[in-house]
C-alpha cells in the first residue's frame, strides 16, 4: 500500500497539520477497535460458558455433534483474548503481527460454518432436550436478546470487520512508524481470510440453487448435481423446429457446462404439476454461438447454437431478455473454452529431439544411419510398434479437461 505526504485536505495544509489529521483518525480507529473487541470476545465467552462447557459436562449432545457445531471456536477466543490485551496496551501492529499467526482457527471455523448451521438446525429439530436447554440458556440476561445462531456468525462477521479496521490504519500510518510493515501484514492475512469467506458463501448459495433445481426436475435421470458446475440462469424460451413448424416454449436451465432443456409436466397431475421432465442436456464445449435476429431494437431475436450432434434455434419475443440470454451463453462457451485451451497448451508435448552437431554436419553419416534404421525396421517383428514417440504425441479427442470435470459426462439424459 503507497504511503504519500501529499496532503488531502484544503489546498494550504502543511505537511505537519496533514500528520496531525492522520494521527487523529487512526486514534479514532484504534480506539473503535478496542471497544468491539472487548464486545466481540464477551460474546464469543458467552458461547464457551453457557453452551460448549454446560452442554460438555451434561452430555446433552454427542462429542463430534458438538465439535460439528462450535468448531474452533474455543481456540478462536483463546487468540482474541491475547490479541485484545494487545490493544489495550496500544501495541496494535505487535497484536495483529502474532494474531496473524491463529488465523487458521478462523480458516477451519468459515469452512465449517454451513455445515455447523445445518448441524444446530437438524438437533433443534430432533432433540427436544437441547432446543430446551437452549432457549433456556437465550433467556438470561447476559445474552441481550441474542439466540445462538447469531453469535455463531460473529466470527467471519469479525474477519470483514478486521478488514476496513486495518485498511484505515494503515492509510493512516506512516511509513517511518515501524508498526507500518506488521499492519500491511496483517491486511493481506485477513484479506485472504476474508476472500474465503466470499468464496464459501457464493459455493454455498450455487449449492442451494443446484439443489433447487433438481428437485424441480421429476425423476432421477437427469442430474443436475455435479462437481464443479456453476448454476447460471433459467428462463423461458421458444424453440423454432427446423421444418417449419410451430415453435413451443420450453424451459431452459444454464449452467457452467451445460445447457438443460426441460418441459413442464401436466398442470393436472397432482404432484407434479410444478415440476419439468428434463429432455436435453447440450455440453456446452464445442457450441458455437450466433445472434441471428436481435441486433436491431426491434421485438425480440433468434439466437443459433450449433453443438456437434445437434443444433438450436432459440426465440424470444423479449430483446433484454434475449440480449441477456446471450450474453450469458457467450460468457459461458468462453470460460469452458479458454479453460479447454490451457489444458492443451499445458499437456502439449515437446518437439521433437534436438540433432547433434555432429549430425548436422555430416549428411553422408547421416544417410547411413538412415538406412540402418530403416533395414532395422524391416527386420522389427510386425506386432511391435514401429515407433513409441508418434503416439504419445497424437493427442485424444476428449481433453483432459473432462476427467478434471466429470460434470460434463454426467448430466448426458439416460
Amino acid at each position: 500500500m503507497s504511503f504519500s505526504l501529499c496532503p488531502t485536505g484544503p489546498p494550504g495544509c502543511s505537511i505537519q497539520e496533514q500528520r496531525d489529521r492522520w494521527e487523529r483518525k487512526r486514534s479514532r480507529t484504534a480506539k473503535e477497535l478496542v471497544q468491539t473487541e472487548q464486545s466481540y470476545c464477551q460474546n464469543l465467552e458467552l458461547v464457551i460458558t453457557f453452551f460448549v462447557e454446560i452442554l460438555k459436562a451434561k452430555g446433552t449432545l454427542r462429542q463430534d455433534i458438538r465439535e460439528g457445531i462450535f468448531s474452533s471456536i474455543k481456540a478462536i477466543h483463546s487468540a482474541n483474548q491475547s490479541l485484545l490485551v494487545h490493544l489495550e496496551n496500544g501495541y496494535l501492529g505487535r497484536g495483529f503481527d502474532q494474531f496473524c499467526l491463529h488465523l487458521h482457527h478462523y480458516k477451519t471455523y468459515v469452512d465449517n460454518i454451513y455445515n455447523a448451521r445445518k448441524l444446530l438446525g437438524i438437533q433443534l429439530k430432533k432433540n427436544k432436550a437441547f432446543r430446551r436447554f437452549k432457549k433456556l440458556q437465550e433467556g438470561r440476561t447476559e445474552f441481550n436478546n441474542h439466540n445462538l445462531e447469531e453469535l455463531l456468525q460473529l466470527p467471519a462477521q469479525r474477519i470483514d470487520q478486521y478488514k476496513h479496521f486495518l485498511q484505515d490504519l494503515t492509510a493512516n500510518t506512516s511509513p517511518e512508524n515501524p508498526e507500518f510493515e506488521q499492519l500491511s501484514k496483517a491486511v493481506t492475512a485477513v484479506c485472504e481470510v476474508s476472500q474465503r469467506i466470499q468464496d464459501n458463501a457464493r459455493c454455498h448459495v450455487n449449492h442451494l440453487q443446484l439443489c433447487r433445481v433438481q428437485k424441480l426436475l421429476k425423476g432421477r435421470k437427469t442430474r443436475v448435481l455435479a462437481p464443479g458446475r456453476w448454476y447460471i440462469r433459467e428462463g423461458w424460451l421458444k424453440v423454432v423446429p427446423p421444418k417449419g413448424a410451430e415453435a413451443k416454449p420450453k424451459m431452459f436451465f444454464l449452467f457452467s457446462d451445460i445447457l438443460l432443456q426441460a418441459s413442464r409436466c401436466s398442470q393436472l397431475h397432482p404432484t407434479r404439476g410444478d415440476k419439468f421432465t428434463g429432455q436435453h442436456a447440450y455440453p456446452l464445449q464445442d457450441c458455437v454461438l450466433e445472434k441471428v435476429f436481435g441486433h436491431t431494437r426491434s421485438q425480440g431475436g433468434l439466437l443459433s447454437l450449433t453443438f456437434p450432434k445437434a443444433k438450436l434455434l432459440l426465440m424470444s419475443s423479449n430483446q433484454e431478455d434475449l440480449n441477456d440470454w446471450y450474453q450469458s451463453l457467450s460468457s459461458a462457451i468462453r470460460k469452458l473454452q479458454s479453460k479447454q485451451t490451457a489444458v492443451h497448451r499445458r499437456d502439449e508435448p515437446c518437439g521433437r529431439p534436438l540433432q547433434s552437431a555432429t549430425d548436422g554436419h555430416n549428411p553422408s553419416r547421416k544417410r547411413n544411419m538412415m538406412n540402418t534404421d530403416t533395414r532395422e525396421n524391416a527386420q522389427r517383428p510386425p506386432d511391435e510398434p514401429e515407433c513409441s514417440a508418434p503416439k504419445r504425441i497424437k493427442q485424444p479427442d476428449a481433453p483432459e479437461h473432462s476427467r478434471a470435470e466429470p460434470s460434463t459426462s454426467s448430466c448426458v439424459i439416460l
